[in-house]
């Protein structure tokens, strides 16, 4: 039972996705409650998977009983669990909230808009799990396009930017195959765990290097790292506010989580290795990804905007920790990834109940926040705590093992890096609540219904989960420590 709860993870989303239109014909009414619950029960298998992992070491799946490199094989290690759980909880909510949001633009379509979600809560899964670098390509290229008709459902503007990241997409994928072409003419095989073995005394050739530039450059479109962003600000920004929570904590973090094991399981690069000269690269566009994209998102007025432009800056942090070579960046830039998709979550849920309930969506609306709806400029003080870096929240845990891991490495331009971008993020969000606080109000909009109880459960639990991953920061990273010990960083 074990060994077949990835499966089981990936199957709960697909069965109820492939299940939902027959019986929407039926009862429409229980689309929505068959989403959540599908949601639910992954969650609930992922946190067991992840209980099982950690006590009893990584599961390894192959399908059809054909035992790898032949056959497909999946990998659920402890770093894959942990993700796997943020992916589903995250969901969980995530759907959660949108009972409290109107459907834009998805009137009869709803059973589309649900099983779209599922489709890409089973595509994220994969990519997860995948244990050769083809079915990452497949799995990538399923959640790209249902994250495409996703965007699109808002109609209008949406469709133009929701083609546009089809396109980059598309381009993206394009050199993420050509990498993964030249990985294989080198060892001929796909298999992760037994390409690794293969490289070890090849890693240095231009066959490799060059498959890993590829592969680099397909997988930044993917996770939108700065200059590779340009199709996420506006996408997240026009996306239905039902959506956005989901695709801006999931898409490009399951991308980055792509690419970490890639680069440090199947590669081995380190400080010691031949790949050190394309970390080193790699830190440095996180460096300037995570100060730019900061910036931007300081100057703008439109909310969905700078948050989207902040989770710009964000990425380019993980990148950066991860890029430095040595385990404490790395387990550091892990941690802070879980971290960063619930705050990504929450701030597009307050952004969504903003503008759909009270019709605040730019900066200088925010004055009627705090007498309309405190609820919300609570969890704006929380989330707010978390991505400048104000402990107990997970958000400083996260940098804090980032910077120790730059200091390791001796890389103190990383150090300054992350000062930097926090210090740009603290005046975004200084700004944000003085103008909450302080600022005049706006006239005052009805809001088109009461804030539900629903709604403020979910903001509630995305809080209370920021807080509490920093208060288990210690035994998460611990976790994460323990299973990037193999890679001898």
């Amino acid at each position: 039972m074990k060994s077949q709860l990835p499966a089981l993870i990936f199957g709960i989303p697909l069965f109820a996705a492939i299940s939902m239109p027959m019986i929407s014909v039926w009862r429409p009414h229980w689309c929505r409650p068959m989403a959540l619950g599908a949601a639910a029960a992954m969650a609930v298998t992922a946190i067991l998977n992840l209980a099982l992992v950690i006590s009893f070491g990584e599961t390894r799946y192959v399908f059809g009983g054909w035992a790898a490199p032949l056959g497909i094989e999946w990998v659920a290690d402890a770093a894959a669990g942990l993700v796997a759980v943020a992916v589903a909880m995250i969901a969980t909510v995530c759907l959660a909230y949108e009972g409290s949001v109107r459907l834009e633009a998805s009137g009869s379509r709803v059973s589309l808009h649900y099983v779209l979600i599922l489709l890409l809560l089973s595509g994220l899964t994969g990519v997860v799990f995948a244990g050769d670098l083809f079915n990452v390509f497949v799995f990538l290229e399923v959640a790209t396009l249902v994250t495409c008709a996703l965007i699109a459902l808002a109609g209008g503007k949406a469709l133009v930017f929701a083609f546009r990241y089809l396109i980059l997409a598309t381009i993206g994928a394009t050199f993420y195959l050509l990498g993964v072409t030249f990985l294989y003419a080198v060892t001929g095989t796909l298999n992760m765990a037994d390409m690794a073995e293969r490289l070890a005394p090849l890693a240095g050739s231009s066959a490799v290097i060059i498959g890993v530039v590829f592969m680099f450059l397909g997988l930044a479109i993917k996770m939108a790292l700065m200059p590779f962003h340009g199709w996420l600000p506006d996408a997240y920004t026009l996306a239905p506010d039902a959506i956005s929570p989901l695709i801006s904590a999931l898409v490009t973090k399951v991308s980055l989580f792509a690419w970490i094991r890639i680069m440090y399981w199947v590669l081995g690069a380190g400080d010691g290795s031949e790949l050190a000269q394309v970390l080193r690269v790699c830190w440095m566009l996180g460096a300037a990804a995570a100060v730019v994209g900061a910036f931007l998102a300081l100057i703008q007025h439109d909310i969905k905007r700078m948050f989207a432009y902040g989770g710009v800056s964000h990425i380019g942090l993980i990148v950066l920790g991860a890029g430095l070579g040595n385990q404490t960046g790395l387990a550091g830039s892990l941690f802070y990834l879980i971290n960063d998709a619930v705050m990504q979550a929450t701030l597009f849920v307050l952004a969504g109940i903003a503008g759909t309930r009270y019709g605040i969506r730019s900066l200088e609306q925010l004055g009627s926040l705090r007498r309309q709806a405190p609820w919300l400029a609570g969890g704006l003080i929380v989330v707010a705590l978390s991505m400048v870096g104000i402990p107990p929240t997970g958000g400083f845990f996260g940098k804090w093992y980032m910077v120790l891991g730059a200091v390791q490495a001796g890389q103190y331009a990383a150090v300054a890096a992350v000062i930097l971008a926090t210090l740009l993020t603290l005046g975004l969000f200084a700004n944000l609540i003085v103008r909450v606080f302080a600022g005049e109000p706006a006239a005052l909009v009805e809001p088109s219904a009461p804030m539900t109880a629903q709604a403020r459960f979910c903001v509630g639990a995305l809080c209370a989960g920021i807080v509490l991953l920093g208060l288990w920061s210690d035994p998460i990273v611990g976790v994460l420590l323990d299973v990037t010990q193999p890679l001898r960083l």
